[in-house]
């Protein structure tokens, strides 16, 4: 009880005195709502004709010190990391090392074939877009070999009984798992490496997916609140857990998923927002950075399957700002959810991340209200 009324107060000691600008209305308006839902951190960012215009921080990254969110603190942002894996191999294909329609079995070195329709490749673009009718009822934690034929006796468990690139659509990790060791063995480069050396260095930005590369003093915690215990969880130990050991061992074209590019990415909400701006700009920075071909950045946004509206590991949704569709992804895990959602024409978008809250829907919520928030005072008005 006394952490929920630390992350309380800390949140409501953040709201400011009734004003007319659109940052202290902002601020007011959302420091309530995260005060009622007692979010632990949030922090945020605004993008306007292609600037950031505005960005903030509520609440704490640590319950047990008090330690504020600030600029520099790095959230893992689960599922949004499928973005950075679906642009990585882009730059691939334009390199001519790989074409989305080529048949995962020859890119990632056994069969992958629904058992069920055999005589039906499963391509590149299926596994970005999660048309390849692959599941996760196996998990997609331990290893790759989950889905090998020749490993695994229960392979088949790994396949819906559709048709891949039919029109059927199930999200699945397995597939990102997938591509992150499909990258790794048409680039030469380390998964890990491979996009801090393709994407956030040429982007100027921090962050990664191989915790043991990065400051740990930036991490914020991240919460799930436990109802029958009446207290929040802390799960630091095990979204940040050290990979070293399994470095160590690392075997190249195979091991990928340890840094889990399905949603290992761990960055801060300002240095998302300088990469939302690739996006929202169809492969190149406002400042003149390419890191996609305009063809290939507007590939990701064009969706495979209805009603999902799923591209390449970007999708459009009309469910946060009434009669507006944003491009974007969410993420969650470990209590935290995220998300980053943009309007191309228009040049504006958002970013979100909270790290935990106790709110009986769930800290998506908090995107959801964040994001129309934000768009109210600083979009629409």
């Amino acid at each position: 009880m006394k952490k929920r009324l630390l992350a309380a107060g800390l949140v409501a000691a953040l709201l400011l005195p009734g004003c007319k600008s659109p940052e202290k209305e902002f601020e007011k308006d959302m420091g309530a709502y995260l005060a009622e839902v007692e979010a632990v951190g949030v922090s945020c960012a605004v993008v306007k004709d292609n600037k950031v215009v505005y960005h903030h921080n509520f609440g704490v990254k640590d319950l047990a010190t008090g330690e504020p969110v600030d600029d520099q603190t790095i959230f893992r942002i689960a599922s949004i990391s499928k973005s950075f894996t679906a642009t990585s191999l882009l730059q691939q294909v334009e390199q001519g090392k790989v074409a989305l329609t080529d048949d995962v079995s020859d890119l990632i070195g056994f069969k992958v074939r629904n058992p069920k329709f055999p005589d039906t490749p499963i391509t590149l673009e299926m596994l970005l877009s999660h048309t390849s009718s692959i599941n996760d009822d196996l998990g997609y934690w331990t290893t790759i070999d989950i889905i090998n034929p020749d490993v695994n006796p229960d392979y088949a468990k790994c396949y819906n009984d559709y048709e891949p690139g039919s029109g059927g659509y199930e999200y699945c990790n397995l597939n990102l798992n997938m591509a992150g060791t499909i990258l790794e063995r048409v680039s030469g480069e380390r998964f890990d490496q491979y996009v801090v050396n393709h994407i956030l260095r040429p982007l100027g930005v921090y962050g990664g997916y191989c915790v043991d590369s990065l400051d740990k003093s930036r991490f914020a915690h991240l919460y799930d609140w436990d109802a029958k215990e009446g207290k929040f969880v802390d799960n630091y130990e095990e979204a940040y857990a050290p990979r070293s050991e399994k470095v160590a061992n690392y075997t190249m074209g195979h091991d990928a998923l340890i840094f889990s590019p399905t949603g290992g990415m761990k960055i801060s909400a300002l240095d998302l927002a300088r990469v939302m701006t690739m996006h929202m700009n169809y492969g190149t920075t406002p400042d003149g950075v390419r890191i996609i071909s305009e063809e290939s950045s507007r590939n990701m946004q064009v969706p495979r399957s209805e009603p999902e509206h799923y591209g390449l590991n970007l999708w459009l949704a009309d469910d946060y700002v009434p009669g507006v569709t944003l491009v974007g992804h969410t993420g969650g895990a470990y209590g935290l959810s995220s998300a980053m959602f943009f309007n191309p024409e228009e040049k504006y978008g958002f970013v979100i991340i909270c790290s935990g809250s106790h709110d009986e829907e769930g800290t998506h919520n908090v995107l959801h209200q964040g994001i129309a928030r934000m768009y109210k005072y600083f979009i629409a008005r």
